[in-house]
């Protein structure tokens, strides 16, 4: 009895230590869409291809005949400087908008029509070490495509359809 006691109260402080220290199931929090197939009207660029893998990842399968499209345009990178300073470190927004919108193929009527997708974030880059500041910037914007196509999903999974 005691023994049991013991074994219950040693899983339950592990539980507690793998859920304090950030534990997490591998693919717990990856997004789920209720829609089993879409069709992507996109021109081949980084952002469409992340899209489609976002999509393919949260159970939706992209094919050339689905009854709903997704039509999503050119993203556009915009820097906005932060600060005014000539040497050194200077602060940069960077946003990514992207526009989209969703069509039923039947009858080519707009469920979401001209939507925008947009997401920023701010980097430091340095004006010394230019390579550095590249990286990060390249690192930025995958990350913001990344976003951007969990913001697309999380609107598709909200989209009400028939």
């Amino acid at each position: 009895m005691i023994r049991r006691t013991v074994l219950t109260g040693l899983l339950a402080v592990s539980l507690t230590a793998l859920a304090g220290c950030g534990f997490q199931l591998r693919g717990l929090n990856q997004p789920t869409l209720s829609l089993s197939e879409l069709s992507l009207s996109a021109n081949v660029s980084p952002f469409s291809e992340e899209v489609k893998r976002s999509l393919e990842n949260a159970g939706t399968r992209v094919v050339d005949d689905a009854d709903l499209r997704v039509n999503l345009g050119d993203e556009r990178i915009s820097e906005t400087r932060l600060t005014r300073s000539d040497s050194g470190s200077r602060e940069t927004e960077i946003t990514l908008t992207a526009p989209f919108s969703v069509q039923r193929v039947s009858d080519s009527a707009y469920l979401l029509n001209q939507q925008q997708l947009e997401t920023s974030t701010t980097v430091l880059l340095s004006t010394d070490d230019i390579y550095s500041g590249e990286e990060l910037r390249t690192g930025a914007v995958r990350q913001l495509r990344r976003d951007a196509a969990e913001q697309l999903i999380d609107r598709l999974d909200a989209l009400e359809t028939p």
